[in-house]
């Protein structure tokens, strides 16, 4: 046995304390009651119906960015990449980032058939295959200073607001209407400079302001770095909770806290640096602080490291990616979890020569945390790490019934909140529907046969 399962030992020392809240929190606000009544043509009710409820879709969102759409070395490379999603996902993270939408000033990237970047496929390629697969896409990256293109940089205030403007408009017009999430401000910790307007006091107030302008009818997000959502004191005076706390004070419409937990440590680190990240107490203490502010949560961009292809490294990554779920699944806050790089060995590079790509599996640019992070390998078999998240929400947590009602016509069943499909057979007549068990819904259907 490795050395390196000791990152493991406090979720196997407060495994009490995590296995019943992980238990009661996922019972009682992931499911609920669902009540059917088959009735006939008449409108009365038909008893001893043979009922079966089978989910096809989770309430819960659970995604990952959709980065390498077609953007693999080969089609089959791709054509996996695109099946393994759509059977895995029900959510993905869209590039939006300002220097890969509009590279050169007026020069939009948004069509299908837009000059390709590396790891930014076009946005509407991406809603396509959402489209096609009923995966809810979700905005990544508004305003985010690292990726606002070079010929905004050093662009004095009024100016950079008036693009800004241009751009939530732009975006607006084309997508509002059929993207939900919008995060409208990433990563205020980080900065490089490039724009003053970045560093203004009044940034994310105004940016959320603008947002609330041009997309009424959805939800405005923030989203901050590992280390000031997880990694602060767990208190009111944290950093992250002070400056979101500010900005709602000062009216600005703030719908959801997005909580990024990427585990981006060197190998030789990983069992001091994650004393935090790994401890549920201290997970389930910073989501309850969070969830002070009376909003949901989302945990936004993970990654996980395997560290290599070993064995032992993967198990842990799955081992990792299972108590971490579980957890952030029984939180009531919590609504989303995003994976962040599917495939290992791709996030790191900049020039997508497969050649380079294939050469650095022994000469990490960056490091194994990142290059090891994916939950394919990077011949795109899949690692334990990936059938633990589909059994996770495939399997564990996955209702089917068969029923029978009673002789009013009726039957019930408890589920996780999601879509069903109905099958309900009468006489040897059978009949198909599709029912929603949602949260905060009387969850009362009716069937007629």
């Amino acid at each position: 046995m490795g050395e390196r399962r000791k990152v493991l030992e406090l979720f196997e020392i407060q495994k009490e304390l995590s296995k019943e809240r992980v238990a009661e929190g996922i019972e009682a606000n992931r499911k609920g009651d669902a009540f059917i009544t088959v009735l006939d043509k008449k409108g009365q009710p038909i008893s001893n119906a043979k009922i079966k409820v089978v989910q096809k879709n989770h309430e819960f969102r659970f995604g990952a960015n959709l980065f390498m759409l077609d953007e693999l070395e080969t089609e089959e490379k791709n054509e996996t990449y695109k099946r393994i999603f759509a059977e895995t996902f029900n959510m993905a993270t869209l590039p939006f980032y300002w220097n890969a939408t509009e590279p050169e000033k007026g020069k939009l990237r948004y069509a299908k058939g837009s000059e390709r970047l590396y790891r930014r496929p076009a946005i509407d390629l991406c809603m396509e295959y959402c489209e096609k697969h009923g995966i809810e896409p979700r905005e990544h990256g508004l305003a985010y200073e690292q990726f606002f293109p070079k010929w905004l940089y050093g662009v004095d205030t009024p100016k950079v607001k008036q693009e800004i403007e241009c751009r939530y408009q732009e975006i607006a017009e084309r997508y509002a209407d059929k993207i939900h999430t919008i995060e409208v401000t990433n990563e205020m910790e980080w900065t490089k400079g490039r724009t003053p307007f970045y560093d203004d006091p009044e940034y994310v107030e105004y940016c959320f302001k603008l947002a609330e302008k041009y997309f009424t009818n959805n939800q405005l997000v923030i989203n901050e770095v590992t280390k000031l959502c997880w990694d602060d004191k767990g208190r009111f005076t944290d950093k992250y909770y002070s400056y979101l706390d500010l900005t709602l004070m000062k009216g600005a419409r703030i719908d959801a806290v997005g909580m990024q937990y990427h585990s981006f440590f060197k190998k030789e680190e990983e069992y001091e640096k994650t004393r935090k990240l790994y401890s549920p107490e201290w997970l389930y203490k910073n989501m309850d602080l969070y969830a002070r502010f009376q909003k949901p949560l989302q945990i936004t961009e993970v990654t996980l490291p395997a560290y290599s292809n070993d064995a032992e490294d993967e198990e842990i990554q799955a081992k990792l990616i299972e108590y971490l779920y579980s957890i952030w699944f029984s939180h009531p806050n919590v609504e989303q979890i995003v994976y962040w790089n599917v495939v290992d060995g791709y996030a790191h590079l900049w020039d997508p020569d497969p050649v380079k790509i294939a050469a650095s599996q022994g000469d990490m640019t960056i490091g194994e945390n990142y290059y090891y992070g994916g939950l394919l390998r990077f011949d795109m078999s899949p690692k334990p790490a990936y059938h633990t998240i589909k059994k996770l929400i495939h399997e564990t947590w996955h209702t089917e019934a068969e029923l029978i009602s009673s002789v009013e016509g009726t039957a019930e069943f408890r589920g996780f909140y999601g879509d069903y499909d109905v099958e309900v057979e009468v006489a040897g007549k059978i009949i198909k529907d599709t029912i929603r068990l949602a949260t905060k819904a009387k969850n009362e259907f009716v069937i007629n046969v």
